[in-house]
């Protein structure tokens, strides 16, 4: 260690490293530890007991091997010294072997520091080496914990027994001064003993080989990061490994180590301010957590009432309907019980039968018959007058039960992700995004837009209006949502977030769109005006055409020669514009041999679809997509079309004659290398009727590619031209508008 390292380092109390020398087996201070392969330290005793726990589940089980309590009070183990004479001689063998047993011994243990499984070998606990320096340091701490209790001399005799002065490491005792002189008389061998200061650790003078147990280990194995002697070097398992010197290996771990020290103990500041950080945390946490768990009181309790208050409610409809009933039923027992109780209107009936004067018989028998008749009346069409069943009152709570089930408790939910590839904006912008994966349903979700930059600013500068204004949608239950009335030639910047249980997300990252120059003109490809069906292929929607690749060449077969040439294949939209502007986008596909896209007018389309082509003349038609200048000297202002070619995996843009006109961009496209781009993944167009000018568009970015000047006298279509392979598919809001019609 260098001199600044020694005084920078701090001495830490060794009182404070005690849970570095606890044993993971039996938790207590290591007792001659030994060390596995992995580079932890156990107990000889917990090592030894574990391999025969091991042996015995493995061909005892069931046995009574699994009791309770520390395994060393289970399996008694002898001295450190006998036990490694005994091993090393060969009088017994590793544990785990039992004599005359067929089976293999288990040399297999758990590392109780890793959990992984360590193979001891053939030769078991003997291979291990012991770890004197945590044996060391061990002592050191048990002499530091016992503080001032001294350690007293073993020949020294009590009462009158003298503390230690000196502990000779030959004789593995401790004497005081005088029997130390008189045990190691000078002149005599034991005067050339080794003696350091008062100990109870009385380690050997040298590390010996486990596997050559009379050879000192000189040198250190890089491979298996171990020392070895010089005959596992020669001819043992390290013959082919890597070595270096114990001098080398001691001084590059001891700097590795000093310096990593010296690093920890530098950080010391960083680590007690994160500690206070993280204090810091634990306080929120706690006041964070009380606060939730009264807000979810606070919830439960107005739930609580308010079943209390329905629950009293129906009780008292209940007992309210109950008593109703009660009255009626007991009037009408009262009512029947007068009938019983009415007897004298039987007997006097009885009497009026014994009248013999008929005149005077039917005079009080009308009457009488009267009310008897009511009175049979009412037996024969008995009625309760009131129902028994409380029907209405059941109460099916089967729906809020199952609501009150499927509340989730899962906390604030993830924030969803903006999915730029489904996303399209255009003056009306479909937003679709991707739910986190926490796997719990969330109630809704919000989306946020306001627009950063409008129609004639530069990033740079604010909107006043509507700068820093988010503008929210309604809550949406889907993954997607459509925001309206968006700004033409406008960034707006974008940001959705979930709710579950009135809980909101944190706001996804924001996105930023760039809304087109003008709105979006809905068509599809018309298969009625110069379609060719042989030659170009459309689907059922109208909305995607593919070129047949070979089969032009096939039908011209007989006239194809060297150098000959196919022209193109023209087909344009089924609405036409003739005034204000008009933005639409499409696809390319990358592997497209050559497209030409623009827009032309009525008179020109009539000119390309019905003049006949020359298969054998390359420069014959003006946008064959020929690179002879043919078709690029024709690109006058008086020119009823503008296209553009892609092909290859690239946009090439038409050379400018000296008279026309074109954007500060595309200024410089005389210059070959200009004229060349990279083929965006989206196209766009957009033309300006009534200004006489056509742009084309990197859809993705909206960065203008090219502009120029266009004679709009007639009707102006969206034209398209394939030639070889090639497809282009129209995007679904151009086509969506036509599509419903």
């Amino acid at each position: 260690m260098s001199a600044e390292m020694r005084r920078n380092s701090i001495a830490v109390p060794i009182k404070n490293i005690e849970r570095e020398l606890i044993c993971p087996i039996c938790k207590e201070l290591f007792t001659h530890p030994l060390i596995l392969p992995c580079q932890h330290s156990v107990c000889h005793k917990c090592v030894r007991e574990l391999l025969m726990l091991n042996h015995e589940d493995s061909f005892d089980a069931g046995s009574e091997c699994s009791l309770p309590g520390s395994p060393r009070s289970r399996v008694p183990s002898p001295s450190m010294e006998r036990l490694d004479r005994l091993v090393r001689s060969g009088s017994i063998s590793s544990p785990g072997w039992r004599r005359g047993s067929v089976t293999p011994r288990v040399t297999t243990i758990p590392c109780p520091g890793c959990q992984h499984d360590i193979d001891l070998g053939e030769r078991g606990i003997s291979m291990l080496f012991r770890n004197f320096t945590l044996e060391s340091i061990v002592e050191r701490y048990r002499q530091a914990a016992r503080a001032a209790v001294a350690i007293m001399c073993n020949i020294c005799k009590p009462p009158q027994q003298q503390e230690a002065t000196k502990s000779c490491m030959d004789c593995k005792a401790s004497y005081c001064n005088e029997c130390f002189k008189m045990h190691h008389p000078w002149g005599t061998p034991k005067a050339q003993h080794e003696y350091v200061g008062p100990t109870t650790n009385f380690r050997p003078k040298v590390l010996m080989c486990p596997e050559h147990e009379m050879e000192k280990v000189n040198m250190y194995c890089e491979v298996c990061r171990r020392p070895v002697c010089h005959l596992c070097k020669l001819g043992g398992s390290h013959a082919n490994h890597k070595v270096t010197s114990m001098s080398s290996a001691y001084k590059i771990l001891k700097e590795k180590l000093a310096k990593s020290i010296h690093y920890l103990i530098s950080k010391e500041d960083q680590v007690r301010t994160q500690i206070t950080e993280l204090d810091v945390l634990i306080n929120q946490t706690e006041e964070n957590g009380q606060l939730a768990e009264r807000r979810a009181n606070e919830h439960f309790e107005r739930l609580f009432e308010t079943l209390q208050e329905r629950k009293s409610e129906m009780l008292r409809s209940i007992e309210q309907s109950r008593n109703r009933r009660l009255d009626q039923l007991r009037s009408q027992v009262e009512e029947y019980q007068g009938m019983l109780e009415n007897s004298g209107l039987v007997g006097y009936a009885q009497e009026v039968l014994k009248e013999t004067d008929q005149s005077c018989f039917v005079q009080t028998a009308k009457q009488l018959h009267v009310r008897i008749q009511k009175a049979t009346e009412s037996l024969r069409t008995f009625h309760p007058a009131a129902n028994p069943c409380f029907d209405e009152f059941v109460l099916d709570t089967s729906r809020e039960e199952t609501l009150l089930k499927e509340m989730c408790f899962g906390g604030v939910p993830d924030p969803p992700l903006i999915d730029l590839s489904r996303s399209r904006v255009y003056n009306e912008a479909t937003i679709c995004w991707r739910l986190s994966d926490d796997h719990l349903p969330t109630d809704h979700q919000v989306l946020e837009y306001r627009r950063l930059v409008g129609p004639s600013q530069s990033p740079s500068q604010e909107d006043g209006e509507d700068s820093g204004l988010w503008r929210a949608t309604d809550r949406v239950y889907g993954p997607s949502t459509v925001v309206c009335d968006l700004e033409p030639d406008s960034l707006y910047a974008f940001r959705v977030r979930s709710c579950r249980n009135s809980m909101y997300s944190p706001y996804s990252p924001e996105v930023k769109f760039h809304t087109p120059p003008a709105p979006a003109f809905g068509f599809l490809f018309s298969d009625k005006c110069g379609f060719s069906t042989e030659r170009l292929v459309l689907n059922k929607r109208r909305d995607s055409v593919e070129s047949v690749a070979g089969m032009a060449f096939l039908l011209g077969a007989e006239r194809v020669q060297t150098g000959s040439y196919i022209g193109l294949d023209y087909i344009i939209g089924d609405a036409g514009i003739s005034q204000g502007r008009h933005y639409w986008a499409f696809t390319v596909e990358p592997h497209s041999y050559l497209v030409k896209v623009g827009v032309a007018s009525d008179s020109k389309l009539l000119e390309w679809f019905h003049n006949p082509r020359d298969t054998s003349s390359p420069r014959y038609d003006h946008d064959s997509g020929h690179d002879s200048g043919s078709e690029d000297t024709c690109y006058e202002l008086s020119q009823p079309f503008t296209l553009i070619t892609l092909g290859m995996g690239k946009l090439f843009i038409p050379k400018a004659s000296s008279s026309s006109s074109v954007s500060s961009a595309t200024a410089s496209s005389t210059d070959p290398s200009n004229r060349v781009l990279p083929m965006p993944q989206r196209v766009g167009v957009c033309l300006d009727y009534d200004a006489g000018r056509v742009y084309f568009y990197d859809a993705d970015t909206m960065r203008c590619l090219y502009e120029r000047q266009v004679d709009c006298s007639g009707t102006m279509y969206p034209a398209f031209g394939l030639m070889g392979s090639g497809k282009v598919q129209l995007e679904e809001f151009i086509t969506a508008k036509r599509l419903t019609f």
